[in-house]
Parts: C-alpha cells; sequence; structure tokens
C-alpha cells in the first residue's frame, strides 16, 4: 500500500524533506554560534569596563591597532587638549536616537605623544554643514578616563568615508587619518571619554555598551532544530494519511461491486 511513494510527486516531497533536515540543523547552529559569540563579548566587555584604569600608553602606540581583547579596556590618559585641532563626526546618534555629532580633540599627553578624545555627542546645527556649537574644553593639565576603542574603518564600521566635507568635520575616528592632519605620530585607537563628566551634560557621554542582552539567538537555534524534527514527522504524517485514504477508496470501491482500479498519483496530501 505504500507503493505510491515511488510516484513523481512523493518523490520531489521526500528529496524536498532530505534537503530541508540539514538546512535547518545548520542553520540552527549558526544561531547557536551567534549566541555563543554574543556571550563571549558580554563577558569581555564586563571585565573590561571592570578592570582597574590603566594609563593608555601602556596598551597602545602610534599606528598599534587595538585588539580585541582591549576593546573598552578602562584608561586614563593626563596632558592637554589641543584645542586647534578638535573635529567633529558626522552622522552619529545620542541615547535617543537623535541625529548629530561626535566631538573628538586630540589631547597632547604628559611626557609625550597624542592620543583621540572622544568627547561625546552634541545636536547639529540648523545647517547641516556648520560647526556646532561645542562647549570649550578646560585649559591647563587635565587627566580623562575612559573606554579604549579601535580605529574606525569602512570596512569594520560600514560608515562611508565621504570626501569634500565642510572644515573641521569628519566621518571616521581613525587616528591615522588625525596624525595625517596634524603632522604628528598619534596613538592607535582613541579614547571614549566617560570622566569627567562635562558642565551642563554637553557634550552627552556615550554609553557604556550593553553587557547584558544575550539576544534571541538560542532561542532560534532551538526553533530550527525543531523545524528540522517536524519535517520528517511531518512527511510520515503526510504519507500515512495518504495511505489511509487510498485503503479507504479501494474498500469503497469494493463494497460497491465496481472493478477496483489503480487510482491516479494524485497529489501528496497536506496537513
Amino acid at each position: 500500500m505504500y507503493r505510491f511513494l515511488l510516484t513523481r510527486q512523493w518523490l520531489i516531497l521526500a528529496l524536498l524533506t532530505l534537503v530541508l533536515i540539514p538546512t535547518m540543523v545548520e542553520l540552527g547552529f549558526w544561531q547557536l554560534h551567534r549566541h555563543e559569540h554574543r556571550v563571549a563579548q558580554n563577558t569581555l566587555i564586563s571585565h573590561n569596563l571592570k578592570a582597574k584604569p590603566v594609563r593608555v600608553a601602556t596598551l597602545t602606540s602610534p599606528g598599534h591597532t587595538i585588539p580585541r581583547s582591549d576593546y573598552w579596556r578602562a584608561v586614563t590618559a593626563t596632558g592637554t587638549y589641543d584645542r586647534e585641532h578638535q573635529v567633529v563626526v558626522r552622522r552619529r546618534t545620542s541615547t535617543d536616537g537623535s541625529i548629530g555629532f561626535h566631538v573628538l580633540i586630540p589631547l597632547d599627553l604628559k611626557g609625550g605623544g597624542t592620543v583621540l578624545i572622544n568627547r561625546g555627542w552634541v545636536p547639529a546645527a540648523d545647517d547641516q554643514r556648520a560647526f556646532p556649537a561645542v562647549p570649550a574644553v578646560p585649559k591647563g593639565e587635565v587627566t580623562v578616563t575612559g573606554r579604549l576603542k579601535a580605529d574606525e574603518t569602512t570596512g569594520t564600521s560600514g560608515i562611508k568615508d565621504l570626501s569634500d566635507l565642510p572644515d573641521r568635520q569628519v566621518m571616521l575616528i581613525n587616528s591615522a587619518q588625525q596624525a595625517k592632519a596634524l603632522s604628528r605620530p598619534v596613538l592607535g585607537g582613541y579614547i571614549e571619554q566617560t570622566g569627567p563628566e562635562p558642565a551642563g551634560d554637553v557634550p552627552e557621554l556615550i554609553e557604556a555598551p550593553d553587557d547584558s542582552s544575550i539576544g534571541p539567538h538560542m532561542a532560534y537555534a532551538v526553533q530550527w532544530w525543531l523545524f528540522a524534527a517536524g519535517v520528517p514527522v511531518g512527511y510520515v504524517v503526510l504519507a500515512r494519511r495518504e495511505k489511509r485514504d487510498r485503503v479507504e477508496a479501494a474498500a469503497k470501491a469494493e463494497a460497491s461491486g465496481e472493478p477496483e482500479s489503480e487510482p491516479e498519483e494524485p497529489e501528496p496530501a497536506t496537513a
């Protein structure tokens, strides 16, 4: 009674089943790996934010690429601001999603060297090409605390590095670009300022990265695996239903005295 499984429609359905099962299993593992990556990143963020701050010059140097293990590391920097070379970074959002600028200023370190400080977010002026209102930085020696971040590139950030920008406006926070503009070496990466807090909360300091949310990836992984398990079950259910329908049709034909004929190849039953 299961000869119908060798018909064209059922062979296609069987082939589709064999394709769907490994595909869904693989999608489940893909979501599992995304979950594991998120958990590892949360652990790294939490560890580095809670670590005792160290001098930024102990973790980076001119031309240095910040390794992932040092992302968000708590650091300090002591020096004087280079007020003449402050720039703003276009198309950045505040905590409420408003579009504006990040304020980027070089800090000439005590003992030598320069590091970039991301002071935080300010709103854009009415004219997008105009330099926004930015509160002045303190004069004299200051100590800044913050989170160490890697240089932004188009490849890592997805931000297009536009040319022909207004004066003192940039698209990316990149130490190599700023070193070229300053005509002096700049430490690789930059500091995302967390202290001291600015007077009047302007610029708006950047929020710490989320180290608690793990997202829905594990739930998605389980969902894909359940789908994979359900596919063969569904195939068996449909086959048994088809067999039942054929047995009932044969019994009715025999009871009516009509000669039994081979039924045409129907479309597979649907759930």
